[in-house]
């Protein structure tokens, strides 16, 4: 899941189909408390990973940041932006075993009109040819037909909005023949 409402996370994950959830400041800011509170509320929700998203925008305080928000849980994976800072933070951090997301950002290419699920589907293929270990986490997805796309093209991990999460728990044929069975017995008890 991608939010911090912890009220939708422990909805979702009483139905079995929460794995992990990714947070982000503006998401946190959102849920009107801290990270400090929330993260650790999230983690023991779900039995998966739990991104926490560093402010910093320097190496040494992106680091500074990492190394707190591992003391949270050890659910915790230290979300970093892809910027040059960042890239140094996250080598820094991958020497200390400290475990760290760097995602693409499907929706936010699209909306520039760039093709999000062409990078995940490139990313695949450079990082399966070069045998390099890391997961692939498809982030900001806006709609169903993202997930699909992305998990088509091969990404292990797409950061689902509830909104979004909800929908693929509906479809109309599913409800059309649930009414159908439940009137049917119905009538079959009269």
């Amino acid at each position: 899941m991608d939010t911090a409402n912890v009220a939708e996370i422990a909805e979702m994950a009483a139905l079995g189909v929460v794995y992990g959830v990714t947070t982000n400041p503006s998401l946190i800011a959102k849920s009107g408390r801290t990270q400090a509170e929330v993260i650790p509320e999230i983690c023991s929700l779900v039995d998966g990973p739990v991104s926490a998203e560093v402010i910093s925008t320097d190496c040494e305080g992106m680091v500074a940041e990492a190394r707190r928000l591992m003391k949270i849980s050890d659910k915790v994976v230290v979300k970093i932006p892809c910027i040059s800072e960042g890239l140094k933070a996250v080598k820094i951090l991958a020497k200390e075993g400290i475990k760290t997301n760097v995602s693409p950002f499907i929706g936010r290419l699209d909306d520039i009109g760039e093709n999000g699920v062409a990078l995940v589907e490139n990313m695949v293929k450079v990082f399966r040819q070069y045998n390099l270990d890391t997961q692939i986490i498809a982030a900001s997805i806006r709609n169903m037909e993202h997930v699909e796309k992305v998990m088509l093209a091969g990404a292990d991990i797409a950061t689902i909005p509830t909104k979004v999460l909800k929908e693929m728990l509906l479809h109309p044929l599913t409800d059309k023949g649930l009414a159908q069975f439940l009137e049917d017995y119905k009538n079959s008890l009269k």
